[in-house]
């Protein structure tokens, strides 16, 4: 059966075109009639009442010629990855260095089953490790989403932060991809030498295809021609991650909690802690007898008491019992405690004081002197130890701050360390989390805590051969994976600058609204300290106002240790967590 084409006809006023009448009912013109010759019976029904359809609502749309559709070309099928052959590759035992900004996860650690607000540092690692493809676990295919299981990747880790603390020397131990060489198959190596970044998205995958090709007399070296782990992982980390370091040759059954000699921890504060009331009102006497301004700490007063700390002590006193580890033994060792002034033409971002930074040839940075950059001064409280309690470090800076705001003198520290005066501990709180960073991991290659304590790691850090990407030209491609385009202080760079921007604005609102008024400061009429609720600084961004302090010494007491042990026991029974050894606690 033929069908001639159909052809809509339409009556009009005289004097009025047909095109135009056409265009207003938005009827196609006859050169984009589609042929229906070709067309079947079921299209040109279904065409036609489409039309009709079409008229009634007083419009026609363009119809795709079938015939020219079945005529296209079918649409490629999306390449899949080949499936990833583990047993292809040789593996190796690294430890690796990374620093990370806590306030946006729930801790360090992930417990399975154990669901958290926020995300665990863990649990970026693991999604960062199994993206990448540099770790085989044993369990990896019946693994479900969401699950995590370090089994067979020799993992370990050094210190475990609890939720907001950040750190910028976190180390961990574990087992991962290499592209060393498999005994006997160098023609296996060749080949793997074009593709060797497989499963790894985005850049990373065109890493293999644009690297130059070794010869295959010259001898594999373990550090240059290894994957680039840090780039690898930092490309699919979140920006508050970053990977720093990797060791190539860490000690024979090395693992990063039990190998670690010494943590090193910084809190950081200013003073004044809080904005500080002006004229006589402000004005309060300290438990040692000197005049300060409410809100200003007395930095000698807490330098005298931080060095305290330092020694062999029990301090049960100073951190959470967890009474699932069944700690008895709270003995540690700090070996510094002290209260140090940040440098701000040193910190933060002093690095670009260093005459290679000059706006211009021959110029010279001007960075300012000591504290003459910062109103307020910035402090830190720095505890270096072989390990610490539940809390621990918290626990001895708000102690800190109780001293430095008048509110007990030093020797508190020395009293709450005599076991005789103090065997439990009084009811306080400790500081805040966020300004609290495990500031590095010591390795050292002894276990005598009277030597130096200096670390024995061969780090090899980005930029340096083996920390940057072996195809990376910086005379070419204008970054050499630390500065430049593409590196990682770019990355750094932009996280910081969002907060300092931050900081600014809310600084210049601070002055804006002390000087806006008639009044000066000077004539600001308070009632004294005395007569007023004091408030109590713990490290957050507010004090919180603590109706009539009472002193430690009057405050209540926690219940004994053994007594919270054996209740534990009784209810849960004897439990053993994994690695971990019966005297370690958690940081």
């Amino acid at each position: 059966m033929t069908f001639k084409p159909l052809t809509l006809y339409t009556t009009t006023r005289r004097g009025t075109s047909r095109r135009a009448r056409r265009k207003k009912m938005g009827l196609p013109e006859p050169e984009q009639t589609p042929d229906y010759t070709n067309w079947s019976a079921s299209q040109l029904l279904k065409r036609i009442t489409d039309l009709e359809t079409q008229l009634r609502n007083n419009r026609i749309v363009p119809v795709t010629d079938p015939s020219v559709t079945a005529a296209l070309p079918p649409k490629k099928k999306q390449k899949k990855d080949r499936p990833f052959d583990a047993s292809r590759y040789n593996t190796r035992h690294i430890a690796l260095k990374f620093a990370y900004l806590g306030q946006r996860y729930n801790g360090f650690e992930h417990h399975t089953g154990n669901k958290t607000p926020l995300p665990t540092i863990e649990e970026e690692l693991w999604k960062a490790f199994m993206k990448t493809r540099l770790i085989f676990p044993t369990r990896g295919a019946d693994l479900k989403e969401g699950e995590i299981d370090w089994e067979g990747t020799d993992y370990s880790k050094c210190g475990r932060t609890d939720r907001g603390v950040s750190a910028f020397g976190q180390v961990i131990g574990i087992r991962v991809r290499s592209l060393q060489p498999m005994p006997k198959e160098q023609s296996v190596q060749e080949e793997e030498q074009g593709d060797k970044m497989q499963g790894i998205e985005g850049n990373a995958k065109e890493q293999g295809s644009k690297e130059d090709k070794k010869p295959e007399s010259k001898p594999w070296d373990h550090i240059r021609d290894e994957l680039p782990y840090i780039q690898l992982l930092n490309r699919v980390l979140p920006e508050d991650i970053r990977m720093l370091a990797w060791c190539p040759t860490p000690p024979t059954d090395f693992n990063a909690r039990f190998n670690c000699r010494e943590r090193r921890y910084r809190y950081f504060f200013t003073s004044p802690a809080f904005a500080p009331v002006p004229g006589d009102a402000g004005l309060l006497t300290t438990a040692t007898g000197k005049t300060l301004r409410e809100g200003y700490l007395d930095i000698e007063a807490m330098r005298d008491a931080a060095k305290r700390y330092e020694g062999l002590h029990d301090f049960r006193n100073f951190c959470k019992v967890d009474p699932a580890k069944q700690i008895s033994n709270f003995e540690r060792r700090i070996f510094k405690a002290s209260i140090e002034e940040v440098d701000v033409s040193q910190a933060p971002a002093g690095f670009i004081s260093h005459p290679a930074f000059a706006q211009s040839v021959g110029a010279k940075n001007q960075m300012g002197g000591q504290g003459d950059m910062s109103i307020p001064k910035i402090y830190t409280f720095d505890v270096n130890g072989s390990a610490f309690l539940w809390h621990q470090v918290r626990h001895l800076v708000a102690v800190l701050f109780l001293v430095g705001q008048g509110f007990e003198p030093p020797s508190i520290i020395s009293d709450l360390l005599d076991m005789e005066k103090y065997p439990t501990r009084p009811k306080y709180e400790m500081a805040t989390d966020a300004p609290l960073v495990l500031w590095d991991c010591i390795f050292p290659d002894h276990e005598d805590i009277d030597q130096s304590r200096e670390d024995a790691m061969e780090w090899v850090y980005v930029g340096e051969t083996g920390g940057r990407e072996t195809n990376k030209r910086p005379e070419m491609d204008g970054g050499d994976s630390k500065f430049g385009k593409g590196g990682i202080m770019d990355s750094i760079w932009d996280v910081w600058h969002k907060r300092k921007i931050d900081e600014i604005l809310a600084g210049s609102l601070m002055d804006i609204v002390a000087a806006q008024g008639k009044r000066s400061p000077a004539d600001v009429k308070l009632a004294p300290v005395a007569e007023r609720s004091p408030r109590l600084f713990d490290g957050g961004d507010w004090p919180r106002p603590v109706g009539t302090y009472v002193p430690i010494a009057r405050k209540q007491r926690m219940e004994p240790v053994e007594v919270v042990n054996a209740r534990y026991l009784e209810r849960k029974g004897p439990y053993q967590p994994k690695f971990m050894r019966k005297e370690d606690g958690d940081e």
